[in-house]
Parts: C-alpha cells; structure tokens; sequence
C-alpha cells in the first residue's frame, strides 16, 4: 500500500487494575490519536483524536467474573468524560490526561505509547478495540453466537469486497437519542442521499441487543427519514422458535432487514457499486 494512502496513529491502552498488589489488571480503552497524513513524525501533534471505552453488557459481565468488586460506575462515566476533556488544545489536553493518570493511577493506567501505520482512523480504532479490549470468546460454541464473533466475520466479508473503508465504524447514535447514549451501531455506510445501518444482532443470546437496536432504529428514523436498517443473525431465523420470531416481528415492526451470514456475501457484493 503506498505511504501515502497511510496516516500514522498513535494509541494508548487504558488498564483498569483494582488489585495493583496482585498485578492484575484488564484492558478497558483505546486511546487513539491522528498524528499526520503519512509515515513521518509519531510524535507529532495530534490532528485527530478519539477514545474508545468497553460498552457491551458482555464486557461488563467478564469485568464482573474477573473483578467482584469493580467499580462500575467510574468505567461507565469514562467515555464522555474523554470526549469533554479531550476536544480542547493540544496543551489543555496534555494537562488532563497527567492530571488523569496522577489522580487515578492506582485504579486506571494508560500503556505506553504505540505507533501504527493505518488507512483509516475509524477502522483502526475498531481494529485495536476488537483487538485490546473487547471480551474474548470463551470457545466455539459461544464464539458462534457471540456479537464480536459477528462483527469480525462481517469486517472480514466488507474486506474482500472493498467497501469496508468505504464504511463508518461503531458509529455514536445520541444525536438521534439522547446525549450520552452509549449504543453504538456497527457499521454505517452513504448513497444516494441513503444512509444505511447495519449491526450484529447475536439471536442465540438474549434479545436485549435487538430491543435497543429497534429503539435506536425508530428514532433514527424519525428525524432522518432517508434511511435503511439491516440485522444480521448468526443463522437463519427458525420460524418455529419462538424467541426467534420475536425477534422477527420486532425488527419487521421497525422496518428492519435481517439477514443471515451466510447471505452477508452476495449482499455486500450488491452494496459495493453503490458506494463507489
């Protein structure tokens, strides 16, 4: 890839350690910077910056196994306390975040520093959070009903075909919601005046991701009518399963497509001259 369809990025990732004596310790965020528009100057200012904090109900249960006792709270309010502090000059954010680590490094740690070439800021931001901080799947059985297990086969189907630089990445909803809505929707993409959502809706789990996707739909929509929904399922809704039909006639309620990963491929073939 020639350099200069790189940005160099610069990432940092945030370590919640309650038990310093024991060394413990779980990767909670993804701090991530912009430095330039090619190879040169890691050190640089930042252009761009961007922090991604754990948010899947899964994540918080792993924390929960691990760590009894974790201070919830404190990890739910972390990103849009970034996203207020870190919009400001180069200068106030450097004095917040030595302010952040003095105050709070016996609880929450930043990594070094790293440097990393990347195409695309939103995708790499997705790449090191997948990577560094979301929940692991603990084996086959549950990788296969598992959202990031999901969302990792779609990231790799949208590679093949080209479009998934083309794409948003965990896209923010509290525009059409209310601010601070942590949901995010996994991928967006644009054309001809369409805005399209697309989100890893697991059906052999519980069906809370689904019910808050709907929701997130319908707002959406209200103020932005040019606008399409898809779901996609691990497998191929069962009509005589029940807790599938649910989620069937909860997504047709709101104007959602559902579709299976395996009819994920010739879809995104479909998407990919549209995007062009």
């Amino acid at each position: 890839m020639p350099d200069e369809h790189l940005q160099m990025l610069r990432y940092r990732i945030l370590r919640y350690t309650p038990n310093l004596a024991r060394d413990e310790w779980i990767n909670v965020a993804v701090l991530l910077e912009q430095v330039s528009g090619g190879p040169p100057h890691p050190q640089g200012p930042a252009l761009r910056r961007a922090v991604r904090v754990l948010d899947e109900e899964s994540e918080f249960r792993r924390l929960r196994r691990l760590h009894p006792s974790a201070d919830e709270s404190l990890l739910r309010n972390l990103e849009p306390e970034f996203e207020a502090n870190l919009a400001g000059t180069e200068e106030a954010v450097s004095r917040y975040l030595a302010k952040f680590e003095d105050t709070l490094s016996n609880v929450l740690q930043f990594s070094s520093q790293h440097a990393v070439l990347a195409e695309d800021f939103d995708a790499e931001m997705q790449r090191l959070y997948d990577e560094k901080v979301a929940a692991p799947p603990a084996g086959r059985s549950v990788m296969e009903n598992s959202k990031n297990w999901i969302r990792s086969r779609l990231k790799d189907i949208f590679k093949r075909r080209h479009i998934f630089e083309k794409m948003l990445h965990g896209v923010r909803v509290e525009e059409f919601t209310m601010p601070g809505d942590p949901f995010r929707i996994d991928f967006a993409y644009r054309y001809n005046g369409t805005r399209g959502y697309l989100h890893a809706v697991p059906l052999g789990r519980d069906h809370s991701t689904a019910k808050v996707y709907a929701l997130t739909a319908e707002r959406i929509r209200a103020k932005s009518p040019s606008v399409e929904f898809t779901a996609v399922t691990e497998i191929p809704p069962s009509p005589e399963n029940r807790r599938h039909e649910f989620v069937l006639r909860l997504f047709e309620s709101q104007q959602i497509t559902v579709l299976p990963l395996n009819r994920v491929e010739p879809w995104a073939e479909s998407l990919s001259p549209r995007l062009r």
